[in-house]
């Protein structure tokens, strides 16, 4: 008799078990819009050639080793991943009041964050998280034994927009001091984010209920293309005062999806409460993983931190945003020409990796099994799937569910 006989199967989550089913799929026009990684204009992954050249400088460097790094990681790199959120003339930084460790990418992040509020925070343990948001944020909740999931309104259905008052309300209403997780930029799944004068509402209700912010940032420079105009809404709260969390991944801004790289960044009322805080979680990473990959690290640092690399960096984001921008283009203008019904002007509207297409999922379920188009039964689609090529096929498929697919 086993001891784990009671132990039931899961089924992995929808985005991998589509994509596996891409993946052995033979149809030739099948098209996965599934996955959020970044993909050219043939829908091919992408290694930055900022990063090759990284790669082989390290390479040639005899005065490196594989010794460990501290339990806080890469400091050149920790040091200039914050100054590339909060900005290269932060009074955070400039006060001391900043610190940040290494993390295994964005997800490593806020997991150590989380921990970190179960063992340390005193106010509420309510999580609040936005209605849709990544799925993977109420996996970490739901696993942390004393915090709880919490949802507020963020999507409107009716404009295809942000439901600001339901938001506001929701917040409004929340327990004081809750902890509130908010989509920097390139709001993951709906491509909708607040404009700055929605954020300084939103900043103005967390002020007044004594929020606890957490900051998911994996997209800086998808959403416009530029990194100070993305991490906007951060700036903004930290010029107001605010402690506050950073979740920051590379994965997606850099390529380095399998490195983990990613960085976990605190701003406390003073330098001695930051420091104290940064403390104690290097103890949480101790727990877990004692210390981080350097390898990514070093690639990311020198990306950062040499001048020329990281203007070829910037360049690079550039074009995946471009890319982005013109995939958009693509779909849009593949449904205007098909006469698909509705308005579609929300994919130009919407910005980042993903649209929230508003297909219902019995329209989902037909693409997927009569049009081998790979996308999530909530509508939302990865727009790198999208390319010249195909735009006008995954528009033909929408059209065929939108008229014939039978809803339950």
């Amino acid at each position: 008799m086993s001891h784990f006989s009671e132990v039931s199967y899961v089924d992995l989550p929808a985005v991998f078990h589509l994509s596996a089913r891409h993946n052995a799929d033979q149809h030739p026009d099948k098209v996965n819009l599934t996955i959020g990684a970044y993909r050219n204009e043939a829908g091919k992954p992408w290694v930055l050639p900022v990063v090759k050249k990284a790669e082989s400088i390290l390479a040639a460097d005899e005065t490196l080793n594989k010794e460990y790094l501290s339990m806080g990681g890469l400091q050149s790199f920790t040091d200039a991943a914050t100054r590339l959120v909060l900005g290269e003339n932060s009074p955070v930084i400039a006060e001391d009041r900043a610190v940040a460790l290494q993390s295994l990418s964005g997800t490593g992040a806020l997991h150590l964050a989380f921990q970190f509020i179960r063992q340390f925070y005193p106010g509420c343990k309510d999580i609040l998280v936005s209605n849709p948001s990544w799925g993977n944020h109420k996996l970490m909740v739901d696993t942390i034994p004393g915090l709880n999931f919490v949802q507020y309104a963020y999507y409107d259905p009716t404009t295809m927009g942000v439901d600001l008052e339901g938001m506001c309300r929701d917040l409004e209403n929340a327990k004081d001091g809750s902890v509130v997780v908010l989509h920097a930029c390139a709001h993951n799944p709906t491509g909708i984010d607040p404009t700055m004068p929605q954020w300084e509402k939103i900043a103005e209700v967390c002020k007044k209920k004594n929020h606890f912010p957490l900051f998911d940032l994996a997209y800086l420079g998808y959403a416009t293309g530029d990194f100070d105009q993305d991490a906007a809404s951060i700036r903004l709260f930290a010029n107001l005062g605010f402690e506050f969390m950073v979740c920051q991944s590379f994965a997606k801004i850099m390529g380095l999806y399998c490195e983990r790289i990613g960085c976990l960044i605190f701003a406390g009322r003073t330098a001695e409460i930051a420091h104290k805080c940064l403390s104690q979680m290097k103890i949480i990473v101790r727990s877990i993983y004692s210390n981080p990959p350097a390898h990514g690290a070093r690639i990311a640092s020198m990306c950062l931190n040499n001048r020329e690399m990281r203007q070829e960096w910037e360049d690079c984001v550039k074009e995946m945003h471009a890319r982005i921008r013109r995939s958009r283009t693509y779909l849009h203008t593949a449904l205007k020409t098909l006469n698909v019904p509705g308005s579609w002007d929300h994919i130009l509207q919407q910005n980042g990796m993903f649209s929230y297409t508003g297909l219902t999922k019995a329209q989902c379920e037909l693409m997927i099994e009569k049009h081998h188009v790979y996308l999530l039964k909530s509508g939302r689609i990865s727009m790198c799937g999208i390319t010249q090529d195909n735009a006008k096929y995954v528009a033909s498929a929408m059209h065929d569910a939108i008229l014939n697919a039978k809803e339950n």
